[in-house]
């Protein structure tokens, strides 16, 4: 690790950069918009990655990203960063990707912390903007000894021409509703898996096993794991603003989405039917009502919830992990805690695209989110910015910086077109 070589920090922000020599220093810029006193107090830790087959443009941008990083450690004296770009420093060819470049940061930032006292780690994409309160808001959430992870609120700025705009709109809102549908089901999964949200104590970072090596999706498998060893809450008082724009560097995500969605004129069909959302909160709520019930008792009982439900559950082998978990988990609490460490994130996803399959196709947010929004309390609407606007306030907590509220000036300190 190049920069800073000072250490007992109270946390560290990790960035993972790859040809984002213009966009990172733009990231930095609005971290050193947070309080002095607070922001001496984490080290900054910039990843600049590459695998050997890069372009030749991305390999070059990284090199400039190094000459450029010297520069900046004059002015930010917290700043430290990983060669991962030079001559025989890249990352792997099979394993490299932003999970191994975020592990690297991770890992390393862990021998500059002061262990003796409360350790914050957390980790922001290279095009992500932070607020001036974005440290403090972390700082406040963990303060009262407050353990596991958590996730910040976010935004994606929506810019662009109107084909880009709708796209980020759309995708957006499928990411929020999403969530909404976990919620209305009682699922503890029921947050988002956005690298560029994610803080957690580094000691639970270590309990997790640290970063996987993923090359895409490393964010959705580790906060997973992190919700599995101690749970993931909600930061408040801050929003992060990752881009949206245009990408095609992993097989699935934003950048890539937002491509495929700008260049189809018709209405996106993203959004999973509600009826999947049902069948996993009626199943939610049988187990754990049912908790006592041996595995063809609860295998009956789903037929009746949907038959496509049954059948994933026998797919899934159920009926062999159930008595294992009731052998070794005697109480309603841990058994039920069992249960979803084995039913978790990932099998909820395969459940809802099971029922997907089975039928119940996915829609356009016209027809499948008035349903969720009426479940949850909130007004109806056909038109996705509104819809938007709504889930933004509703999962914020806040005016959302761009909801081009009259509270904007209050809670956003980044600027969009209009």
């Amino acid at each position: 690790m190049q920069g800073d070589p000072r250490g007992n920090y109270q946390g560290a922000v990790i960035i993972p950069a790859l040809a984002e020599s213009d966009s990172l220093f733009s990231t930095l810029d609005s971290l050193q918009t947070n309080p002095q006193a607070l922001l001496e107090r984490f080290l900054l830790v910039v990843v600049v990655n590459h695998r050997p087959d890069a372009a030749a443009g991305d390999k070059q941008d990284n090199h400039r990203t190094l000459r450029k990083l010297a520069e900046k450690a004059v002015d930010l004296p917290n700043l430290a960063w990983i060669d991962a770009a030079s001559e025989g420093l890249e990352l792997p060819l099979k394993t490299g990707g932003v999970g191994l470049a975020r592990k690297l940061g991770f890992d390393l930032a862990l021998e500059r912390l002061d262990w003796s006292g409360a350790q914050i780690l957390a980790t922001l994409d290279a095009d992500t903007l932070v607020r001036d309160d974005y440290l403090s808001a972390l700082n406040e959430y963990y303060a009262p000894g407050v353990e596991g992870a958590a996730v910040v609120p976010f935004c994606h700025p929506l810019t662009g021409d109107m084909a880009e705009r709708q796209a980020i709109i759309a995708y957006e809102l499928y990411l929020r509703s999403h969530v909404l549908g976990l919620q209305l089901a009682g699922s503890p999964y029921a947050f988002h898996t956005i690298g560029s949200t994610i803080a957690c104590r580094a000691r639970d970072y270590v309990r997790a096993g640290g970063m996987n090596r993923r090359q895409a999706g490393e964010d959705f498998y580790f906060l997973q794991q992190l919700a599995k060893i101690s749970g993931v809450g909600r930061v408040a008082g801050t929003v992060v603003y990752p881009s949206a724009r245009i990408s095609e560097r992993t097989p699935f995500g934003t950048g890539r989405s937002v491509a495929q969605l700008a260049m189809d004129p018709h209405p996106a069909r993203l959004y999973y039917d509600p009826r999947c959302y049902d069948v996993l909160g009626q199943w939610l709520q049988l187990v754990t009502e049912c908790w006592r019930s041996d595995a063809r008792e609860l295998l009956t009982r789903s037929v009746a919830i949907s038959a496509a439900l049954e059948e994933f559950l026998v797919q899934e082998k159920f009926q062999e992990v159930w008595p294992g978990l009731c052998r070794n988990h005697g109480d309603a609490k841990t058994r039920l805690v069992a249960l979803h460490g084995w039913f978790d994130g990932l099998k909820t996803t395969r459940l809802i695209h099971h029922l997907t399959h089975a039928g119940w196709h996915r829609l356009t947010a016209a027809q499948a989110l008035p349903d969720l929004f009426l479940q949850a309390g909130l007004s109806p609407t056909n038109d996705p910015e509104q819809q938007l606007i709504a889930l933004r306030r509703q999962q914020i907590g806040t005016a959302c910086a761009f909801c081009r509220l009259p509270e904007k000036s209050r809670y956003c300190r980044v600027e969009i077109s209009p």
